[in-house]
């Protein structure tokens, strides 16, 4: 027996989809203001509590828009809701932490080395 949703969310995936993309945004404005602080501090540490107070809002709503995101899509590929919740929250809560993990070791990274650390094209 297969299962259909009778109202599918699609308006809850476009919210998601929005979510996440506005949070987004404003994590990259963010991002580029706290690069611009680190050049110009290059002498002065700024600590890992000065970033992560600044981009942990915006960062928090782009988890929770894939979040919405994602369980939609599973309901509207005939998943029933419980187990859309179940599959899909775990993924975005553990990918979400995954890259939250990978930004800060980046940021701590380029704090350490500086900016030109990054640059590969004046590799050997």
């Amino acid at each position: 027996m297969y299962y259909y949703p009778l109202n599918p969310p699609y308006f809850l995936l476009a919210v998601g989809l929005f979510i996440a993309l506005t949070s987004g945004v404003a994590l990259a404005g963010t991002l580029k203001l706290i690069m611009e602080k680190m050049q110009l501090n290059s002498v002065e540490k700024l600590g890992s509590r000065f970033w992560s107070r600044k981009l942990f809002v915006p960062f928090l709503g782009i988890a929770g828009g894939v979040c919405l995101f994602l369980t939609s899509g599973f309901e509207i590929f005939g998943f029933p809701p419980l187990l859309a919740y179940i599959i899909g929250v775990p993924i975005s809560l553990l990918t979400s932490v995954l890259v939250w993990l990978q930004l800060g070791s980046m940021l701590a990274f380029i704090e350490r080395q500086g900016m030109t650390s990054l640059d590969l094209d004046s590799m050997p």
